[in-house]
C-alpha cells in the first residue's frame, strides 16, 4: 500500500511524458493516488487522454489558468465525480518565447510581464481558490513548481525569473491563508529537466551542461526526482511541512564556487 493511497489528486500542467507533471503523476500513482488530469487546449488533448489512461484516470477536463470559468468547471466536475480532493500540482508556467531570448531589458515588455505572472503565478492562487472547498476538512496540499531563476538570475530566464520569484511568495501567503483549515501549500525549485517547455529558453543545453559539472551530485536531476519529491510534499509524511520551497537540483543552488576537477594520476 501506497503512502497516497485514498488520496485523490488533480495534476495540472502534462504536456508530453516528458512533462515534470508527468513525473509526478507517476509518483503519485506508485504511491496510490487516484488522479484527474487536465490539458490547456485541444491539441494537447489528444496526448493527454492516453497518458491519463495509462494510469487508469477517466477524468481528463479542459483547462486554461487564464479563464475563471474554466477554472470553475474543473472544480465543478471534480465535485461531482468526486465530491472531495486532497491534492492539486500546480505545473504551469509560460511567457512569450520573445521574452525568454537576449537581454532582460530589451526583452521584457509590459504585455509580456502581465502574461508571465498571470500564467505562472496567479494562476496557482486561483486554483487554490477551487480547491479548497473540496479539501475541507481533510488534511489537503497544494504543490507547485520553481526554479532558482526565482532568486538568482539566469541567463535568458528573464521575466520568467520575476514570475516564479512571485509565485514564490504566493506559496507563503496562500500557505499563511489556508493552513488555519488544514491545507499545505509548498513549492519545488526543481533543477532543469528536458521538457517541452524548456526547449523555448535560449541555451538550454549549455545550462544542463554546466549544472551537471558544478552540482555536489555531478548530474541532472530526473523526472523521477521531482515526481518523488511531489508525491511526498503531497502526503501525511509531510503534515508538518507547509509554506516552504523545496530544492530538488542535486544541490546545485548550494553552491557558491567551483573549479574544474584536477585529473587524476
Amino acid at each position: 500500500m501506497g503512502f497516497l493511497t485514498g488520496k485523490r489528486a488533480l495534476i495540472v500542467g502534462v504536456a508530453t511524458d516528458r512533462s515534470i507533471a508527468w513525473g509526478i503523476a507517476q509518483a503519485m500513482h506508485r504511491e496510490g493516488a487516484e488522479l484527474a488530469f487536465t490539458y490547456a487546449n485541444d491539441r494537447l488533448r489528444d496526448r493527454v487522454e492516453p497518458l491519463a489512461a495509462s494510469l487508469g484516470s477517466s477524468i481528463v477536463l479542459p483547462l486554461d489558468v487564464t479563464v475563471d470559468s474554466q477554472v470553475e468547471a474543473v472544480f465543478a466536475a471534480l465535485r461531482d465525480r468526486w465530491g472531495t480532493l486532497d491534492v492539486v500540482v500546480h505545473a504551469v508556467a509560460y511567457a512569450p518565447r520573445e521574452a525568454l531570448a537576449g537581454g532582460f531589458v530589451e526583452s521584457t515588455t509590459r504585455e509580456a510581464f502581465a502574461v508571465a505572472h498571470d500564467v505562472s503565478s496567479y494562476s496557482l492562487t486561483a486554483l487554490a481558490r477551487g480547491a479548497a472547498p473540496l479539501m475541507k476538512g481533510r488534511a489537503g496540499s497544494i504543490v507547485t513548481l520553481s526554479y532558482l531563476g526565482a532568486i538568482r538570475s539566469i541567463p535568458s530566464y528573464n521575466v520568467m525569473g520575476l514570475a516564479k520569484a512571485s509565485l514564490e511568495a504566493n506559496v507563503r501567503f496562500l500557505a499563511a491563508d489556508l493552513g488555519p483549515s488544514g491545507i499545505r501549500v509548498n513549492g519545488i525549485s526543481a533543477g532543469p529537466v528536458k521538457t517541452l517547455a524548456a526547449a523555448g529558453i535560449a541555451g538550454f543545453r549549455k545550462m544542463l551542461s554546466k549544472v551537471a559539472e558544478v552540482a555536489p551530485l555531478r548530474r541532472n536531476v530526473t523526472l523521477e526526482d521531482v515526481g518523488n519529491a511531489a508525491a511526498f510534499l503531497a502526503s501525511d509524511l509531510a503534515a508538518g511541512v507547509t509554506g516552504e520551497i523545496l530544492y530538488v537540483d542535486n544541490g546545485f543552488s548550494t553552491v557558491g564556487m567551483s573549479f574544474p576537477q584536477e585529473a587524476e594520476g
